[in-house]
C-alpha cells in the first residue's frame, strides 16, 4: 500500500489522545491525512500527538468534546468544516471497559457506558454525515470487540453496548450507502508497553500473541481505503474467534 493512500484527506478520530486512538490517529497522518484528535478530558495528552501528527507534515488539531453529548458533538463538527472545509473518514473510537457483576450493575453504569460506546457513535455519525457525503468517498469506522460478539461473564453491559455499535454499523451501511461506507473493527486483546501479557489469550489463540496498537491501526488504514466494503465486521484477534 502507498504511504500517501490518504493524501489531503481529513480524519476525526474520537477519543484518540491515548492508546487505540492514539495510534489510528498517527497512522493516518503517516499515510498523508490531516487528524483532528478529539478528546475529552485528556488535554495534554490530546497536544501531544497533534504535535507529533505535525511532526509528519500534515495539519492536526485537538479538539475538546464529550461526544456522548449531542451539543458538543456539533460544536466538534463546525470546527472541523471551519478549520479544515471537508470531513472525509470518522473514526468512532471513544469507549470505555469495566467489570460489574451483572446482579450489583448500577443503571448509572449502564447509562454511562451506553452513553460512551454506542451513544456517542450515533451522534457523529449522525452530525458527520452530511460533511462526509460531501466529499464522495466518506469513510464511517466504528471500533465495537469481541464483546460484542461473544459473552463475557462480569461485562455484559459492555458486551451489549458493543453489540449494539455492530448493528448500528450494518444498519448505517445500508442508510448512508453509496456516498459513504461503514465498517467495524472488533479488536481481540490489545496491549500496551508496561501492561502485563494476557498470557491466557496467548495460550488459547492461533497466533499465540496479543495484538497491538499498530495492528488496529493497519485494519483502519485499511478500511479507510477499502472502496468496495461496507457493513463489515473486522475481527483482529490472532483468532480467537475461532476457538
Amino acid at each position: 500500500m502507498s504511504e500517501k493512500v490518504l493524501q489531503g484527506q481529513v480524519a476525526v478520530v474520537t477519543g484518540a489522545a491515548k492508546r487505540i486512538g492514539r495510534g489510528i490517529a498517527l497512522r493516518f497522518a503517516e499515510a498523508g491525512a490531516h487528524v483532528v484528535v478529539n478528546y475529552d478530558s485528556s488535554k495534554a495528552e490530546a497536544e501531544a500527538v497533534v504535535e507529533e501528527i505535525k511532526a509528519k507534515g500534515v495539519n492536526a488539531a485537538a479538539l475538546q468534546g464529550n461526544v456522548a453529548h449531542r451539543d458538543d458533538v456539533q460544536k466538534l463538527f463546525r470546527a472541523v468544516d471551519a478549520q479544515f472545509g471537508r470531513l472525509d473518514i470518522l473514526v468512532n473510537n471513544a469507549g470505555m471497559f469495566f467489570p460489574a457483576k451483572f446482579e450489583e450493575l448500577t443503571e448509572e453504569q449502564w447509562d454511562r457506558i451506553m452513553n460512551t460506546n454506542l451513544k456517542s457513535q450515533f451522534l457523529c455519525s449522525q452530525t458527520a454525515a452530511p460533511l462526509l457525503k460531501k466529499s464522495g468517498r466518506g469513510r464511517i469506522i466504528n471500533l465495537s470487540s469481541l464483546g460484542g460478539l461473544l459473552p463475557w461473564p462480569g461485562f455484559t453491559h459492555y458486551c451489549v453496548s458493543k453489540a449494539g455499535s455492530i448493528m448500528l454499523t450494518k444498519c448505517l451501511a445500508r442508510v448512508l450507502g453509496p456516498e459513504i461506507t461503514v465498517n467495524s473493527i472488533a479488536p481481540g486483546t490489545i496491549q500496551f508497553e508496561g501492561e502485563a501479557p494476557d498470557t491466557d489469550f496467548i495460550q488459547r489463540v492461533p497466533l499465540h500473541r496479543v495484538g497491538t496498537g499498530d495492528d488496529i491501526a493497519e485494519a483502519a488504514l485499511y478500511l479507510a481505503t477499502a472502496p468496495f466494503v461496507t457493513g463489515q465486521i473486522l475481527a483482529v484477534d490472532g483468532g480467537r474467534l475461532l476457538v
